[in-house]
């Protein structure tokens, strides 16, 4: 990482104020992150590294990111204790530590200032021209896009963002200011749990709205509003880049109570109507991804590639030629850092394992899961099988007729025991609900209880297969437990095939 020099700081959250030196020296304020280990915790933590605090942190196991933060400085901890929050000037959680976490109960003990991972994200954010994402679906790709794109026009951008872009293998880094002016910082935003009013960047891309986090949020109205408040709360924000063709955010529009600075953006297909400043048209896609020409206010600007698969990653992409347009960067490179964009680790990750080719991606959500599969059928002409670890009662609930037609475009659908996360089930409401969901709509679905057992399963269905049929693919959706289900499963297969072939 590119640590900020020389840079002392004063970041103030709330009535708290914590002093930074200009190093690591023992005056700097000491910040203990609970979950250190979760990808946007981690985020934070490396940017509080960068700008000189003392940062220790805590997590149940050990992983990549505890490594990789233990060697950039951080005192990092396996297990929570209380005695680790002793000593602290300020002590973060996020949204996912429950309230009888043992060190979050000593720091309210203790009278130790307490707060939320987006307060001290909205608190670091005026040091930079910032620019957030936030959205339904694509915010980490937008925000790690945009990101290219700067780097390729010589702006240097900072970066939090809630994966490990493949272009810099970290998540978030902070880059030496200019010798005038500010640095410009990207960040992606998180509205699960709506800290995203703690977060107020200089520029808003809002990609998408639909349904999600119910856990959270009542309902979609609930999601919409939030939103709609976010964007009328302009406060310093320069400007709202809205993808106006996206049907949830022109709902957002629609109730805005007042005018704010914006530009909106769209794919001429998608505009239903409504005006757009950026528009896309004449869409190709194939294996190495997308291409498409882009109007600026009427103005042809020319084509644009992208080497990531889909539809939707076109979608993203016009966003960030919205973005790009808003800084007065030069259209060639915008151009170049769309195409020299390599994406994310586990959104729409790829490993060739023989027998098939294993898909791995974040999404859990039906609207992204159904683009993911669109976006496998145009790589290879094979089938697609599609393995989902079901997330919370309230979403599958809520969007059960959503779930139940998002397979649709998969040979052979794997359906594992949902994760819960802590939630108090809904009365008929479970994976097997799910499963006969899927089936009644005529998709192929299979139950495996147990996720340990998916690659026998998985593999008994590729043993059926017609000699000589095109490489399926197998895209797994779901979380960290699942993709290292994968990984073993992609193993097994590329051990299989190495074992056949010297035989």
């Amino acid at each position: 990482m590119n640590r900020c020099e020389h840079q002392s700081h004063s970041v103030i959250l709330g009535n708290l104020t914590l002093l930074g030196a200009d190093g690591s020296g023992s005056d700097a304020a000491k910040v203990h992150l609970i979950g250190i280990g979760g990808i946007g915790v981690s985020a934070v933590a490396r940017v509080l590294l960068a700008r000189g605090f003392r940062v220790s942190g805590s997590d149940v196991r050990e992983s990549q990111l505890t490594l990789a933060l233990r060697a950039e400085g951080a005192d990092v901890t396996i297990g929570h204790r209380a005695d680790l929050v002793e000593g602290r000037d300020l002590v973060v959680y996020s949204t996912a530590i429950p309230e009888t976490n043992a060190e979050l109960v000593a720091a309210r003990a203790l009278g130790v200032p307490l707060r939320h991972r987006a307060e001290v994200l909205g608190a670091l954010l005026p040091a930079w021209d910032s620019i957030g994402v936030i959205g339904t679906h694509g915010k980490g790709t937008v925000s790690a896009m945009i990101t290219r794109v700067l780097d390729v026009a010589g702006r240097d951008p900072s970066f939090i963002i809630g994966g490990l872009l493949l272009d810099y293998r970290t998540n978030a880094r902070v880059m030496a200011p200019p010798a005038s002016g500010r640095g410009v910082v990207v960040v992606e935003i998180d509205e699960s749990d709506g800290s995203l009013v703690h977060v107020r960047p200089d520029r808003l891309v809002v990609n998408n709205v639909e349904a999600d986090h119910l856990n959270y949020y009542k309902d979609l109205d609930a999601v919409l509003d939030t939103i709609r408040d976010v964007l009328e709360n302009e406060g310093r924000r320069e400007l709202a880049l809205l993808h106006i063709g996206d049907a949830g955010v022109r709902e957002v529009v629609r109730r805005l109570r007042k005018p704010i600075r914006s530009m909106r953006f769209g794919f001429a297909d998608d505009l239903h109507g409504e005006q757009a400043d950026v528009v896309g048209r004449d869409l190709v896609l194939s294996p190495a991804g997308s291409e498409f020409t882009v109007d600026y206010h009427g103005r042809e600007l020319g084509r644009f590639k992208v080497k990531r698969p889909g539809r939707y990653n076109a979608m993203n992409a016009l966003g960030v030629v919205a973005t790009g347009l808003s800084y007065d960067l030069a259209v060639e490179d915008i151009a170049r850092g769309l195409e020299a964009f390599s994406g994310i680790e586990n959104r729409f990750s790829i490993i060739d394992a023989g027998r098939a080719r294993v898909v791995k991606d974040y999404t859990s959500h039906p609207t992204g899961m159904r683009r993911v599969i669109e976006a496998a059928r145009t790589l290879a002409p094979g089938p697609v099988v599609a393995v989902f670890k079901p997330y919370r009662f309230t979403m599958i609930h809520y969007l059960g007729d959503e779930y139940a037609v998002a397979f649709k475009g998969a040979d052979h659908v794997v359906i594992t025991e949902l994760y819960t996360a802590g939630e108090v089930p809904i009365a008929g409401v479970d994976a097997p609900w799910l499963v006969k969901r899927i089936a009644d709509s005529g998709t192929v679905v299979e139950f495996v209880p147990d996720m340990e057992a998916i690659p026998a399963a998985l593999t008994t269905w590729l043993d059926a297969r017609p000699e000589g049929e095109p490489v399926p693919q197998v895209v797994f959706f779901g979380g960290d437990d699942l993709f290292r289900l994968a990984d073993r499963f992609a193993a097994s297969l590329q051990t299989t095939t190495s074992e056949e072939a010297a035989s």
